[in-house]
């Protein structure tokens, strides 16, 4: 279909924003220069989701507006506001627009495939749908490319978690389900186990193994907030691991299928302002326009 005669992707927007997602979103500690390119990123990658994530809308329709989005990249005025203006703020800051491509590439996956069958299939979902982020993010703070694998097991770390969190929701909604069916067969259970009112033994198993494997990659990823040189990126890496340990914990301890696993707004201001706090009582640390700063930064 020719792009011009496709809707504009915001046409299936959800609603949802910055400040609905799990995890901070340029937020407010970063510096107020880096913030601008991240929200413009991350508006492009929301409307992407949501055509991919839309429950009526055809799987060829979804992957036209993906493809219009893409050439939107490459200079198509007509391919929508979000698109047109990350283009402009890469172009502006000389930022790679590869970080947009692998994201559009997730959503086509999104689009068309419902079941991941291990482990492996999964972290190679991750490789498009997570880590451009968390690259896209250190790319805008000018952070060297060794960053990369720390930042890389965080960001599917975060993915893991989304996923556990929404199974229930994805499985009803969409049909889709990112639980290794390997991983759930292994412990006795099925894709129709998130279909129930309550997790069922089989499935709780399969969640705190996939729970346990989001903390192993946490750990490998733990030292990403040494490893950057912009400060306001480190605090705000620091409170998303925080966030993240606490949502693992309370997934092995709750249910996922009737909402449980995911930490309240007042919980999680709390949350980054004792972690924000530990990082102020680190010697040379000071706090500078409200947020924690290394002097001489």
């Amino acid at each position: 279909m020719p792009i011009n005669h496709l809707p504009p992707a915001a046409d299936f927007r959800s609603g949802k924003g910055h400040r609905d997602e799990n995890f901070p979103v340029a937020s407010l500690l970063l510096a107020p220069g880096r913030r601008k390119p991240i929200l413009a990123f991350y508006r492009f990658a929301r409307v992407a989701d949501d055509v991919a994530d839309h429950p009526t809308l055809a799987p060829e329709r979804k992957l036209a507006i993906l493809d219009a989005m893409e050439a939107g990249l490459d200079g198509a005025e007509d391919a929508g506001p979000e698109t047109v203006a990350l283009r402009d703020i890469l172009r502006e800051r000389g930022l790679n627009d590869d970080p947009a491509r692998l994201l559009l590439q997730a959503f086509r996956q999104d689009a068309t495939s419902k079941r991941y069958h291990s482990w492996l299939e999964l972290m190679d979902y991750c490789v498009y749908s997570a880590m451009p982020v968390g690259r896209f993010v250190l790319d805008v703070h000018q952070e060297p490319r060794a960053s990369r694998c720390a930042s890389d097991a965080i960001c599917a770390a975060l993915q893991i978690i989304n996923h556990l969190q929404d199974c229930a929701k994805d499985y009803r909604q969409l049909d889709r389900v990112y639980i290794p069916l390997d991983l759930l067969a292994r412990n006795g259970a099925s894709v129709e186990d998130l279909g129930a009112q309550k997790v069922s033994p089989g499935l709780r198993k399969a969640i705190d193994n996939l729970a346990q494997r989001a903390d192993e990659l946490l750990d490998i990823g733990e030292d990403l907030s040494s490893q950057v040189r912009d400060k306001h990126l480190a605090r705000e890496i620091e409170v998303i691991v925080a966030l993240a340990r606490n949502n693992v914990a309370r997934l092995r301890v709750e249910d996922p299928l009737q909402g449980g696993g995911r930490t309240s707004k007042p919980r999680a201001l709390l949350i980054a302002l004792s972690t924000l706090l530990r990082s102020m009582s680190r010697p040379g640390a000071t706090l500078q326009n409200g947020v924690a700063n290394d002097s001489g930064a």
